[in-house]
Order: structure tokens, then sequence, then C-alpha cells
């Protein structure tokens, strides 16, 4: 019934300001849009050596990317289309499907490495409609959002989206206000868009939440100064979950050379309604634990010319009664000390919400430490290298989780070309029910080409 609404009312919107205009401003409202757009090149090799003494092997390549369209704006109003590809080649045995339909894989046939998560696939992964009043806008359709909790997570071929009805307002250059409401979401690794609940908890969505489907509103407050910016987001499920996040930062310089900054973060995150109580029941998905994980980071970052140093902290609570790991189904990475190999990838898949990793595992206590270095000062321009470490302590593991990242860059006018190595020891996962599982040895190569337009 909410979904009918929110789209008679647009059509009711769009159908209004069509009558306020020519016909020749129709022509210009097309002409006058613009095309974007990127071609990607990723290859990625993977290789695990389990806890159950195994090892596995797989890497992959593929092309695409994707080419977009948006109107010009007539009497406030615009359109837009996004449609977005991801083709595999010189795929071998033993395929890595996080570039291709790995979701699709563990949706339909219960499997990462099923014959379909090695498909390549194509989607229309945003199509919507724009209305801007002075400080208002509103927005309906399919679209590519960032927030901290759901996000488009850009870093394979192709980003997540949602569907649903956003309406922002700014209150001035400073303050700005925004309340969504979501339906459906389509992982990166899926031309899918599926139910925002049921995608997160799978086949156990009407046992969780007593209804086959559901829908997901947020709303957030954001401000934004020279050196202050200040955010928080509440995202509400019902009979699901509801989760508060909030982050503050300030930036300052200590001379033409020298600047910094520091930083906070806090995340509460509880079961309500019927998830409430079914989870609480004994032999639930969560070994009858309710949802309730509370998580804290601080981090601060030194900046001299070209080179940026960085130190995070964070902490998510451990309660043995509850389900304390954090709840991340939407590709939302937000802690501070996130890595590349912070991988909730894998939490985003169809079905996987109640899982977790690393440092979003109840009990975790992660300390990450930083450095960028970019050579202009060489004279030769565009390069930057990023080093990244990362101590993951939990007393529920069995050795503490070590991250290593390397990430050598280059960048000039609309071409990228990145080298990511990623090493990781004890790489660590925790099931639905809390049980932790870690793998002895984890390493993976990317070569990711880009060129916009």
């Amino acid at each position: 019934m909410k979904k009918n609404i929110s789209i008679a009312l647009a059509t009711a919107g769009l159908l209004t300001s069509m009558n306020l205009s020519a016909a020749d401003s129709l022509e210009t409202w097309i002409t006058d849009g613009k095309v974007s757009g990127n071609v990607r090149y990723y290859f990625i090799e993977t290789h695990k050596d389990k806890s159950n003494g195994s090892s596995v092997s797989n890497h992959s390549h593929a092309i695409g990317g994707h080419i977009s369209y948006e109107t010009a704006q007539w009497n406030g109003l615009s359109a837009g289309a996004t449609f977005m590809t991801t083709n595999g080649f010189f795929l071998p045995d033993n395929v890595d499907t996080s570039t291709l339909r790995r979701d699709d894989g563990v949706r339909k046939d219960g499997s990462p490495n099923s014959r379909r998560a090695e498909d390549s696939f194509s989607v229309l992964g945003e199509a919507y409609v724009n209305y801007k009043y002075e400080d208002l806008e509103l927005l309906y359709g399919r679209k590519v959002i960032k927030t901290p909790l759901i996000h488009a997570k850009d870093v394979r071929m192709i980003p997540s989206a949602v569907s649903g009805a956003f309406a922002e307002y700014s209150i001035d250059a400073q303050n700005t206000i925004e309340v969504s409401y979501l339906t459906d979401f389509k992982q990166r690794t899926s031309n899918k868009f599926v139910n925002i609940v049921s995608h997160a908890l799978g086949d156990q969505t009407k046992e969780i939440t007593g209804s086959r489907s559901g829908d997901l509103m947020f709303a957030d407050y954001r401000l934004k100064t020279d050196n202050l910016e200040f955010k928080i987001y509440d995202y509400y499920a019902e009979d699901f979950f509801n989760s508060v996040y909030t982050d503050a930062k300030y930036s300052g310089k200590i001379s033409n050379e020298w600047g910094y900054s520091i930083a906070g973060q806090y995340i509460y995150q509880e079961s309500v309604g019927e998830a409430d109580e079914n989870l609480d029941k004994a032999g639930s998905a969560t070994g009858g634990k309710q949802i309730s994980a509370n998580a804290y980071a601080l981090k601060a970052s030194l900046k001299y010319k070209e080179a940026s140093f960085g130190v995070a902290y964070s902490k998510v609570q451990r309660d043995r009664n509850k389900h304390d790991s954090l709840i991340m189904p939407y590709d939302g990475t937000p802690l501070f000390t996130n890595t590349i190999t912070s991988n909730v990838l894998f939490q985003s898949n169809y079905g996987k919400a109640l899982t977790s990793d690393s440092i979003y595992i109840g009990g975790s206590k992660g300390v990450k430490l930083s450095y960028t270095q970019t050579y202009d000062f060489t004279g030769v321009k565009g390069f930057k290298t990023s080093v990244a470490y990362l101590n993951i302590d939990n007393s529920r593991f069995e050795n503490a989780q070590q991250d290593f990242n390397l990430v050598l860059a280059y960048a000039k006018e609309n071409f990228s070309l990145a080298l990511k190595g990623i090493w990781i020891n004890y790489n660590t996962t925790a099931n639905a029910t809390g049980v932790i599982d870690q793998d002895q040895n984890f390493a993976q190569y990317r070569v990711i080409g880009n060129y916009k337009f």
C-alpha cells in the first residue's frame, strides 16, 4: 500500500510539472542531459589456508562498468538511468565469483561457488525521477546511495543499489535533513532487486519477522562547517531491527604544511517487534539471543605536505546473553578500523545478515595504523601508495587477527590503475549463533584499471 501511494504521488508530481512547460522545453530537457560512465577491468586472485587444513585458490578476470544518462532540470524535474554490467573472461576451473554473480549463487543455489555465481550479468541499476524546489529535493526509484550502514561499496565491478523514495531538505548551507523509505536492495554481485528485509534474512525472514518481506526507513541529520562534520542516522525495519549511527570529525591546520583531524563514532543496534520475540526463543536463528550490539571507535590523522599518518581504535562490546555482533546486510562498512579485508561483502550476501567477521564481531577490539603518500613533489604526478596494518584482539579468538594492506595507485585525468596486496593471519568469521571460525592464512591480489567519461 505504501509503495502504491509513493508511485501515485511521484506520477502526479511528474504530470503536474509537465503541464507547466511548452513542448520545446521538453526537447531541451532531453538534449541538454548528461551522459557519464566508466569502463573497468578487474583481476582478483584469492588464496586461503582454511581451519580444516585444506587450501583453496581461485581467480577471475572481468570487464564492464556503467553508463548513466540524466536529463537537464525542467521546472525542477529531472530523470536518470544507469545501465551496469560485469563480464567474466579467461575464467579458470576455480573462479573467484566476487566480481560476478556471487550473491545470486547464494540466493538461488545456496552456494557462492555455483555455476550461476560464475555468470556475467547486466542490470538497470538506477532508474529514477527527481524533483527540486528551492531547498527541497524529492527522488523516487532505483538509486545508488552512500550512507554509513547502506552503501554503494563500489570496490568490485559495480555498486550496490536500493529502490525507494527519498526526501532531502537543506536547512541552510551547513545543515541538512533527510528521510528515506526503502523497499528493495540489489547487492553488488547480483542483477536482482530483492525485498530489503528478505535479502538480509533470506529463507528465515518469515521465521524471524513473522512476514515474508518488509520495508526499511531511515532519517538523518548532517552538519558540515569548515572544520566540523557531524551526522546522525536512525535506520528502522519494522519487526526486524533498529540501528542508530553517529559520528563527528574535527579538522584543522597547524601551519601551511601540517594538518590534523580527530573523530569519534558510535553504533547501537537492537532487534524490534516480532524479531525481538522470535530470536529470544530457544532454537532460533541466533540460538535464542536477541540482537543487541554496541560499538564505538576513535581515530586521528596527521598530514604533512603529501604524507598522511593515521591511527584508529574500535571496540564492539561483548554481551554473552545477546547477539552482540554488528548487523551489516547492506554493504555498510562504517568502523574507522575497517580495512580492505574487513570483508562484509559476504555479510551483505543474501540471507547472511546475522553472520559477522573481524572487527564487527562482538568483543572485537581493533587497532589500525595507516600511512599514505603521494609523490607530486618528485615532478611525476599521479602516483600514490597506501599501507595499513590492523590488529584485532578478542577473547573469543584463539589467535589475534592481523591484516596487512598495500596499495600502489596511479591516476591521470580520467584514467586510474591500482595494484592491491592483501595478507591476513587468522581471518576470522562468526556464524549467526556466534560460533567462531579462523582460517590460517589469507592472501589476495587485485589489479584494477578504470577509465571515466
